[in-house]
């Protein structure tokens, strides 16, 4: 089972024909309600891009709000259990603004509402259900107390632990130690690593070096970088698509690298296979409704 811990957001879209300047006021193109959240999406990833049959649980917090009420009807349509997804009483469901340009490129701000809510306590009730897991994918969209626990407690249940770094800040480097898969861009790269460079390799060394085991640095259009424990490392070139929109590109390709790794196959192949995810989202609007099922990713 790969159970997510982490944000729900109901994104708010809107398609511009560029980013607007600091003091305009710009005219939009279109205005959507699209479920997303780092967490969610991943989840939702999960669901879709893993091999049948795999039991994919979430542990978060919604709003007693109509936002929370169709974010949950979103991640139960895709067979997620939601047992542990709780609604917190007067408090919003998180959403995000998010700007779409011409050119596919976002901006985005989020407001977390009750993603600030996932607290240790929950964490602890919903220790059965990580007892049970494979895998432990977590984000940086919830308080960073819950990530330090929740990490600290799956690492201790001897559970493979990913971490999604994002939005990108500072982390302890005891936690690195515990991160069995760290799935991150560049610029999430270099703020860990403490380097300004663009020399991937050079960066995912210092990752390597401050305890992760294995690190896989997505570089968009340019491709990804994996650097594993083994001692392997390959660059892998992006596939070439007309991209539309790029919001959960990543997210589709860290349950698509899950869903690949929950099955046995190989790190490469696994990396493959999330691209081909991925590259298949950005030729689509919004975040969960962007994400293909497996069935439509061609290799």
């Amino acid at each position: 089972m790969i159970v997510i811990i982490g944000s729900v957001n109901m994104d708010l879209v809107l398609r511009v024909p560029r980013m607007p300047l600091p003091g305009e006021t710009l005219a939009g193109d279109r205005f959507m309600t699209i479920p997303g959240g780092k967490g969610a999406n991943q989840a939702v990833a999960c669901a879709r891009l893993a091999a049948p049959g795999t039991r994919v649980a979430m542990v978060a917090c919604v709003g007693d709000d109509a936002f929370g009420d169709q974010m949950r009807q979103s991640i139960t349509a895709c067979g997620i259990d939601d047992r542990y997804i709780d609604e917190v009483a007067g408090e919003a469901t998180g959403i995000a603004s998010i700007m779409v340009d011409a050119n596919a490129q976002n901006s985005i701000v989020i407001a977390a509402g009750a993603n600030g809510r996932l607290d240790v306590e929950r964490i602890e009730r919903a220790r059965a259900l990580i007892e049970q897991a494979s895998i432990v994918l977590l984000q940086l969209e919830v308080p960073m107390a819950t990530v330090i626990h929740s990490i600290e407690l799956a690492h201790a249940l001897g559970k493979t632990v990913v971490l999604n770094p994002a939005p990108a800040q500072a982390l302890p480097r005891e936690l690195l130690q515990k991160i069995d898969y760290l799935i991150l861009n560049e610029i999430e790269a270099a703020m860990l690593a403490e380097e300004q460079s663009e020399d991937i390799p050079m960066l995912a060394r210092k990752l390597h070096d401050l305890g992760a085991r294995n690190v896989v640095v997505t570089l968009g259009e340019k491709g990804v970088y994996g650097s594993f424990a083994d001692g392997q490392q390959r660059h892998l070139p992006a596939r070439k698509v007309q991209a539309v929109d790029t919001t959960a590109a990543g997210d589709t390709f860290i349950g698509g690298f899950i869903g690949a790794i929950a099955q046995g196959r190989d790190q490469f192949e696994a990396i493959a296979y999330a691209q081909a995810a991925a590259a298949l989202s950005v030729t689509r609007v919004g975040a969960q409704t962007s994400i293909p099922t497996r069935d439509e990713v061609v290799l």
